[in-house]
């Protein structure tokens, strides 16, 4: 698949079926984040969201499905950086008009979420295919391989994403982390809204005793006593969702 832009989706293993979500929203005007670039072109050094943090900053997504044989793949738009989702205006969106729009089998909101790490930094040049739904402007940000439909309902479910990035996690911050039976572990870039919409960073440290893990799993918040990055720069992520829809990255070697 076609290398996309620095930031690529925290959406990988979305559940498409049910995908009903909680609402959120924009303006067609782009609205700097925490003073940092109105589109990532601008963004210095490569970095998505600079000056400071994008963690706990509020995005949405619009993934464009399409179906080959019994496999879906899904071209994903994201807000950030360049508008925070207001609610009023996602609130609105119509799932099925913006798939006959757009001339795919299928749409999916995914939203709204909030982010977990640093930084974002860049892997690949710029794409900026921009697009605007119901008046919020979006730019696209990856190609997610779906898989059969009937196994990306199931959360906890691996899914392949080519976004060519860095995420970065700072020393000093909270990290909330799964770890499967044989000892791979998964960071939460992003925590959602969607199935619990009063979801927020505080609840996040005792959340493991809300899921339904598969056996054998374990859920952990943590402390970085170092820096974590998550380098996907060459490979695909391994990204999955737990059955709130917080998504998780595969952790990547130091």
């Amino acid at each position: 698949m076609k290398r996309r832009h620095p930031l690529r989706s925290a959406a990988a293993g979305i559940v498409l079926a049910g995908a009903v979500v909680s609402g959120c929203g924009s303006s067609s005007t782009p609205t700097p984040i925490a003073g940092g670039p109105t589109t990532v072109a601008d963004a210095p050094d490569s970095t998505v969201g600079l000056p400071g943090s994008m963690r706990t900053k509020r995005y949405c997504e619009v993934l464009l499905v399409d179906l080959t044989g019994g496999d879906a793949t899904a071209a994903v738009f994201n807000t950030f950086p360049i508008n925070e989702c207001p609610a009023e205006a996602w609130a609105t969106l119509d799932p099925k008009a913006i798939a006959t729009r757009e001339g795919v089998p299928l749409a999916v909101l995914n939203g709204p979420r909030y982010w977990l790490m640093d930084r974002i930094e860049n892997g690949g040049g710029p794409d900026d295919v921009r697009k605007d739904f119901g008046g919020i402007e979006m730019i696209q940000r990856a190609s997610l391989a779906i898989g059969p439909l009937a196994e990306a309902t199931k959360p906890y479910t691996i899914h392949n994403v080519n976004r060519s990035t860095v995420f970065a996690f700072d020393a000093g911050q909270t990290v909330y982390e799964l770890t499967t039976t044989d000892g791979t572990t998964y960071v939460m870039q992003s925590w959602s809204q969607q199935v619990d919409p009063k979801l927020s960073e505080a609840d996040l440290a005792g959340l493991g005793a809300r899921l339904r893990l598969p056996a054998g799993w374990v859920y952990r918040s943590r402390t970085l006593d170092a820096p974590l990055r998550v380098v996907t720069q060459t490979t695909d992520a391994k990204v999955l969702q737990d059955d709130l829809k917080n998504s998780y990255s595969q952790e990547t070697a130091p």
